[in-house]
């Protein structure tokens, strides 16, 4: 760089000094010092024609100046005459000037004031060397006399040397002819306007030249002068703008080359028209003045396209190093995001699908970042031939190439590591996974050997042989070297990945050992058989789970990881064994198989094996439903995310608007619901967890238990559905959703994966189910079935607020109406009690068809009805009919006649609905339901009275134990009747708030006299007309 800048720095003074030595030439081509008047500047004075310069030469090479016959030559002024007669002496050159100047004045026609007064003037002020002057005196006798006298009377006062001359043959005598223009008898072509364009055309090409160099000395200066840019855009305008400006120049340059050899033709033209013709020695002066003013401009025009050319390069580089620093700070950004995405990359698997599928990712990432890494080093191959081309920034270039290259080897290698990581995560995965299968296939085959084959020795050898052949394959799992093993898999060796081998490890040793025993067994029966072996069943008094401790017997094959030992039917069971042969196995209730193989011995004892089957296979089992509930859900997750990229991201792509129907614009939100969400929480989140679950199966109930508010989530997509399913009937046949499938290779359209959801929160249940078959009387059965219930709640939740979704016609807000506890569909009987008459609506024996939302706060009486839309399934909805809220109800669980019959009153009865369910369970869930929110309405009323009469007696200061009343006898025979009618099974119960509201300090302690919630009124008026109502009306609660 500093060895560029004095290289500028010489070219930029090369190019000074060589224009300024042109502009100095020109100067004295033009001799400025000795003409500081051009003819532009005295135009009008040189075309009045008083003096001329024809072109003429002395004998001894003096120039000939000219005052041709002019009337008004008294009338000039003298600066006029003046600047004329300096200028035409400054025109020859110095040599010639040097010699002196012959001046030739005719005043043939004039007088002798003409002749003294141009005398006068010449002898005061003629600013060059005068050699000698010429005066044709006037033809007229009298004014010749005249001139004769004066002459010689003023000669001491002219000074100079003058020659009186009769004619212009006279002349010839003293200068030739050639030399004389025609006006003086002599043969020289003189053009005076000619003359004046050639001075003029010269004298401008000059200052063109001159001013040309000033121009380009004063761009290099600037050029040299300009400071480099430090980005691209800035680089490219002053290298645009540099370059507009030298086109300029040079073009200007082009346009003065050009004028000079027009200007150069038009002096020769004489010439070039007659070959014979000769030019006077002051056109030959202009020749030679235009060809050395063609010279410099030459040689101004090779100093700034050699300057040009060095600057030029530096800003070409400039603009070369420039996109070089833009494009490394770019791939640098690039190169370092995926360094920290490599570095993020820690993973290392917990499974051999979760090691594969790092594997895959791993690729991805390094197929991804392989384009990126070509980028680099074709930029640093880049780097090296601005180097290699001798680029001025040698010391900028070359760091950066290292550090690309340094990064891209980092990454290859980083890469090559975790591949190598990977690898032996893998293979010891693998190693884990064919241990584990080993065991299974071990406990497997314990489990499938019949007793019966047994009953022979051929039959005992033979399971002996595939027990030992069996134990043998073992040695492949076996750890032959811990020092080895550690130094092998060291470097993947975490915490988790420790316990699950020794997982492992104790699950071989226990496996290995329930085959020790089974082959001590074995060849012990092997040894002597004297009797069959024949399977017994047990008796219901002899079940393992009626079994002492003290009767039963642990078996002979127990591991030691399992449940504790399955104990041995009693010896009283054994006369039965032809039974128990007969018995299917499959079918039995117990579910377990109990094996006895008998063996004579010296001392006439026996030996018993037992083996628990269906632990074995429940484990089995569990591990099955395990990975088919992980392995699903890997599946679901990625069906999600082909959703999102493949259809909700191609929303996004401008590439796509085209295809996007009109009706989906700004409706994607519509069309997929909260899925996004759903996949988020399921990726990131729930699949993990239910990784975790399949060392510790117990923890997959806890699982759900913990997420039960995440999984609410479904309840919004699902109340979206009926909104997605109409919009995408209206797009289903879009083009763009065909384009999505393509790309995606989906053999289903969208509408199938959208259900994927839906389908998904009822696979949970069916799973969790299995798995609560499998987990019968063990630990975690109680968390099991929690799990499946609140499973089971959130797939209620979720239906019942599709219906919630379809009531219409209600004017208040469903969601003040508290929780949605219940909806279902029921006949309706209404009863009005007028006075003491009661009115039934309608016809007695037809019921409503109605639609019942049971809420926290209100029950709401619907109307369903079917909507069907063209080609689709037909959607219901909900008018909305009457509304009653909990707080004035009461219910009635049995109606006479009807057990599926219920009812709720208000008012005191004056409203009462019958309400029937499809089903008893149906009906009494519905009445259970009910029942709690009367009970905790109770709870919340009873908690208000107790804090007001804390209140009332801080303000008081007296206690309120003397106002308890005792109950009145309308209550006492309302409890009564209620005992009377539990043989009927009729229970009514009603809510507390509506006898609160209007008067608590009134009835305020009566509250303690129904402690068992026994008929509890809706009203005040209900406690002094109960003894009027029918036999149901007043049941204690149980």
């Amino acid at each position: 760089m500093l060895y560029w800048l004095k290289e500028e720095e010489m070219s930029h003074q090369e190019l000074t000094q060589r224009l300024s030595s042109v502009i100095t030439h020109v100067d004295e081509i033009m001799q400025q010092e000795i003409r500081p008047l051009l003819a532009v500047d005295i135009m009008e004075q040189l075309h009045k024609q008083f003096a001329t310069l024809p072109g003429g030469r002395g004998k001894d090479g003096a120039p000939i100046i000219s005052l041709p016959e002019y009337p008004n030559f008294t009338e000039i002024p003298d600066d006029d005459f003046l600047n004329v007669v300096t200028y035409l002496t400054s025109i020859p050159s110095l040599e010639a000037a040097s010699i002196g100047f012959i001046i030739v004045i005719d005043r043939r026609k004039d007088k002798w004031s003409s002749v003294k007064a141009s005398l006068t003037r010449i002898a005061g002020a003629f600013p060059g060397n005068l050699q000698l002057v010429f005066v044709l005196r006037p033809s007229r006798f009298i004014q010749r006399t005249i001139v004769d006298i004066g002459i010689k009377l003023n000669r001491d006062d002219f000074k100079m040397k003058i020659i009186m001359l009769n004619s212009v043959s006279d002349l010839l005598g003293y200068i030739d002819k050639s030399q004389l223009t025609t006006e003086l008898g002599g043969t020289l072509e003189y053009s005076h306007s000619q003359w004046i364009q050639h001075r003029t055309a010269i004298e401008s090409f000059a200052q063109v030249v001159k001013t040309t160099a000033q121009s380009l000395q004063t761009f290099g200066t600037s050029l040299a002068e300009t400071e480099l840019p430090n980005d691209v855009i800035c680089t490219e305008e002053l290298l645009m703008s540099h370059t507009e400006h030298q086109t300029k120049l040079k073009d200007d340059l082009k346009l003065a080359v050009q004028q000079g050899g027009t200007l150069l033709s038009c002096i020769k033209e004489p010439v070039s028209k007659d070959p014979n013709c000769k030019l006077t020695p002051d056109e030959l002066e202009n020749m030679a003045t235009v060809e050395r003013l063609l010279a410099q401009l030459d040689e101004t025009e090779k100093a700034f396209d050699q300057f040009w050319g060095r600057h030029h390069l530096k800003l070409e580089q400039c603009l070369q190093l420039r996109h070089f620093e833009h494009d490394f700070r770019e791939l640098k950004l690039t190169l370092d995001s995926l360094m920290v995405a490599q570095a993020a990359f820690t993973d290392i698997g917990d499974s051999v699908s979760r090691v594969e599928q790092l594997l895959k990712e791993l690729k991805h990432q390094e197929e991804k970042g392989q384009g990126i890494l070509e980028k680099a080093q074709l930029h640093a191959l880049h780097g090296d031939q601005l180097i290699q081309n001798n680029h001025y920034a040698v010391d900028s270039i070359r760091p950066k190439c290292i550090e690309l290259r340094r990064i891209c080897d980092d990454f290859t290698n980083e890469t090559k590591k975790k591949y190598d990581i990977l690898a032996k995560s893998l293979e010891l995965h693998q190693q884990l996974d064919k241990a584990n299968q080993w065991c299974e296939d071990g406990i497997y085959l314990l489990a499938s050997q019949a007793v019966d084959k047994c009953q022979s020795q051929d039959g005992a050898e033979s399971a002996l042989r595939d027990i030992e052949k069996f134990i043998g394959s073992s040695k492949v799992h076996q750890l032959s070297s811990p020092t080895e093993f550690y130094n092998k898999y060291e470097i993947i060796l975490t915490a988790e990945i420790k316990a699950s081998v020794q997982k492992v490890l104790q699950k071989l040793a226990d496996v290995q050992e329930m085959f020790e025993k089974r082959q001590a067994s074995l060849k012990k029966l092997a040894a002597k058989q004297t009797r069959p072996v024949q399977p017994v069943a047990p008796h219901p008094e002899s079940s393992p789970k009626r079994a002492s401790p003290k009767t039963a017997r642990p078996t002979s094959l127990a591991t030691t990881r399992r449940a504790p030992e399955i104990p041995s039917a009693p010896p009283k069971s054994l006369s039965e064994a032809d039974l128990s042969r007969k018995r299917n196995n499959k079918k039995a209730k117990s579910g377990i198989k109990i094996e006895v193989m008998h063996e004579a011995s010296q001392g006439g004892t026996s030996r018993s094996l037992v083996m628990s089957e269906s632990e074995e296979n429940l484990c089995t089992r569990k591990s099955h439903i395990i990975n088919e509930l992980i392995e699903t859900e890997r599946v679901y997750v990625e069906e999600l995310q082909s959703i999102i990229e493949g259809y909700i991201s191609s929303l996004d792509n401008p590439e796509m608007n085209p295809l996007i129907p009109v009706v989906l614009q700004n409706s994607k939100d519509v069309l997929f619901g909260n899925l996004p969400e759903i996949y988020e929480f399921h990726k990131r989140t729930f699949l993990k967890e239910l990784v975790k679950c399949i060392e510790d199966a117990d923890s997959l109930a806890r699982c759900f238990l913990k997420r039960k508010e995440d999984l609410q989530i479904y309840e919004k997509y699902c109340q979206n559905k009926p909104r997605s399913e109409a919009l995408w009937r209206q797009c289903a046949e879009s083009i763009f959703f065909q384009e999505c499938q393509r790309k995606l290779d989906h053999k289903l359209s969208l509408d199938a994966y959208l259900l994927k959801p839906v389908q998904r929160i009822t696979k949970y249940q069916l799973l969790l189910k299995e798995m609560l078959k499998c987990s019968k009387n063990s630990e975690g059965t109680a968390e099991l079935e929690e799990a499946l219930a609140t499973v089971l709640d959130i797939i209620k939740s979720v239906n019942d607020s599709m219906h919630q979704i379809a009531i219409t016609g209600y004017e208040g807000d469903l969601g003040e109406l508290g929780k949605l506890l219940m909806q279902g569909s029921f006949n309706v009987w209404t009863e009005h009690k007028k006075g003491h008459n009661k009115v039934k609506d309608l016809a007695r024996f037809k019921p409503m068809q109605r639609h019942l939302f049971l809420y926290a706060k209100t029950l709401l009486f619907c109307k369903k009805r079917e909507e069907s839309t063209e080609g689709h399934e037909k959607s219901p909805s909900y008018s909305f009919k009457h509304a009653l809220k909990m707080s004035s109800v009461g219910i009635t669980e049995s109606v006479k006649g009807d057990n599926k019959k219920f009812e709720v009153w208000c008012n005191g009865r004056e409203e009462v609905y019958i309400i029937q369910a499809t089903t008893i369970e149906l009906k009494n869930l519905w009445v259970s339901q009910i029942r709690k929110v009367l009970t905790g309405q109770l709870e919340a009323c009873r908690e208000a009275s107790q804090l007001h009469q804390r209140i009332t007696e801080s303000v008081y200061h007296a206690p309120m134990n003397s106002c308890v009343t005792r109950p009145n006898k309308t209550s006492l025979n309302n409890q009564n009747k209620a005992e009377s009618a539990s043989n009927n099974n009729k229970n009514r119960t009603s809510s507390p708030v509506g006898r609160y509201a209007k008067d608590w300090p009134k009835h305020l302690n009566s509250l303690e006299t129904y402690e068992d919630f026994s008929a509890i009124p809706s009203s005040n008026d209900e406690l002094s007309n109960s003894d009027n109502e029918e036999e149901s009306t007043a049941v204690k609660v149980p």
